[in-house]
């Protein structure tokens, strides 16, 4: 566990798809640090046992990014409990081998969802808490792409390219109200789902296209989160970080 850190001591942090994953080890790296952890999730079990386990400040909320109404009353609630809301980490997202398949397999229902979830799910949650984040210093937040958009080959790398459009797009929007917008683009990070999915032919072709030859970790990802919600990075907007061991490089 890290000390408590100034950047993030006492601030208040929602983090959407916060039950598992990313998600869940951004939850416990922001708690450790200090700040005031808000994890929610469709599966209201999953977050509450990933607050019980990161332990206090953490708390979880049952919410579906792409429900519009639902996500106003969870953000208006935190904002009452906690006076506003500093960071904003939009993780929550479809990613599983059920949305890297061609798109006539899929069918329109399945890229509705998915892309409901991907990019919506990150549009009504940033707007939900612009005016909680309005003024407050060090305002941020954090959009989850993937090393995917670059190659957008399927619907899921579409979808994350768009929220990379996106994360441009906010940073320009609420710039005036002293929030910076920023992304990740993970490569490829073992994470339990991709424990469980991937296969290891497919693992040691992806290591191939890699400049490093190590498997991302889920700390990779973190260390990256800390940086861009932190002072470190207050003269930085509307970028997206790779940080997928320099697969795929280009310009």
């Amino acid at each position: 566990m890290s000390a408590v850190h100034p950047d993030f001591a006492g601030r208040v942090a929602v983090i959407t798809g916060g039950g598992r994953g990313f998600g869940k080890a951004f939850g416990r790296a922001l708690a450790a640090d200090g700040a005031r952890v808000v994890l929610l999730d469709i599966d209201a079990d999953a977050a509450q046992a990933a607050a019980a386990d990161i332990g206090k400040p953490a708390q979880a909320f049952a919410c579906d990014v792409t429900d519009e109404a639902q996500v106003a009353a969870v953000i208006a609630r935190i904002t009452e409990m906690h006076g506003g809301i500093d960071f904003l980490i939009n993780n929550a997202g479809l990613h599983s081998a059920i949305y890297n398949r061609p798109m006539i397999d899929m069918g329109v229902a399945t890229l509705r969802r998915l892309f409901d979830v991907n990019v919506l799910g990150v549009i009504i949650c940033s707007l939900a808490v612009q005016s909680a984040m309005r003024g407050r210093d060090g305002a941020a937040i954090v959009n989850i792409s993937s090393s995917a958009a670059y190659a957008s080959a399927t619907a899921y790398g579409a979808s994350k390219l768009a929220v990379q459009g996106l994360t441009m797009a906010m940073a320009r929007e609420f710039a005036a109200d002293g929030i910076r917008v920023n992304g990740i683009a993970p490569g490829l990070i073992f994470t339990d789902t991709i424990r469980a999915e991937l296969p290891e032919a497919m693992v040691e072709a992806v290591l191939k296209m890699q400049i490093l030859s190590r498997r991302g970790e889920e700390d990779d990802i973190v260390e990256a989160m800390r940086y861009l919600v932190s002072a470190r990075s207050a003269f930085i907007t509307g970028e997206t970080l790779r940080v997928s061991g320099g697969h795929s490089l280009s310009v």
